[in-house]
């Protein structure tokens, strides 16, 4: 005996409960690999002091990016998050926001006129108008941060669909991420160089697609910027 036809209403409906629990399994999926990420993201901080350091209370830290590479500029956002986890916490240290101090001593800092070495901040320092300005903030150390994201090693492949159902994506995709940040700390008492930091934060991330594409993607860069953070205040403040 032959089986009637679906209606088209019906058909729809199996149809999106076909889609339904699609987006279940793929939500599913997303978890999964979201634990598998968590293992997958390492982090590795060094440290190079060349001098001795401590910071008074009513003493103060500048974070600024370098931005004199012709490929890429140190992101004012990472610049932020360092700052930012800097002053909580235990042994909580005073920053000077960058594009506030940037502003304030222009054009000194700019990117095109910014000092490159310890010598040329020795030579700015010569400067009444800079001397008094970094005396009004109470700066006691500029931190320079260098380094960048990078992404490789992409694999997979996602199609897209649309139909008179609805639509809907398949496949997986994978790469790499590679945060790699240096800061080196003037003293600017002594003008000299008292120390680098470094952070390389790297993770795999993912895109499964069921239906819905749901990116887990690694959080090389907060990692980098967190880690940077606790070694360079411990690093201020003499520990």
């Amino acid at each position: 005996m032959a089986k009637k036809p679906l209606d088209r209403g019906t058909q729809e409906g199996i149809n999106m409960s076909t889609i339904k629990k699609a987006q279940i399994v793929n939500v599913g999926v997303a978890f999964f690999i979201a634990s598998i990420l968590a293992a997958c993201t390492s982090t590795t901080v060094d440290e190079f002091r060349q001098g001795e350091t401590g910071i008074e209370t009513d003493e103060s830290v500048v974070i600024l990016g370098r931005r004199q590479a012709s490929d890429y500029e140190t992101d004012s956002g990472f610049v932020e998050c360092v700052g930012d986890r800097m002053q909580r916490g235990e042994n909580a240290i005073s920053v000077v926001p960058e594009q506030e101090f940037i502003d304030s001593m222009f054009p000194w800092f700019e990117p095109r006129t910014a000092p490159l070495r310890t010598r040329d901040l020795e030579q700015l320092m010569a400067e009444d108008v800079v001397a008094n300005k970094m005396n009004d903030y109470g700066i006691r150390y500029i931190v320079w941060v260098d380094g960048f994201t990078e992404t490789s090693g992409r694999t997979g492949s996602i199609s897209c669909t649309v139909g008179p159902a609805g639509g809907g994506c398949f496949g997986f995709g994978t790469w790499e991420d590679d945060a790699n940040f240096n800061a080196r700390v003037w003293d600017v008492g002594s003008l000299k160089n008292v120390g680098t930091i470094n952070a390389d934060a790297t993770g795999q991330s993912y895109l499964p697609a069921l239906v819905i594409p749901i990116p887990l993607l690694a959080r090389v860069e907060a990692n980098a910027c967190s880690r940077l953070a606790i070694q360079l205040k411990d690093f201020v403040n003499g520990s």
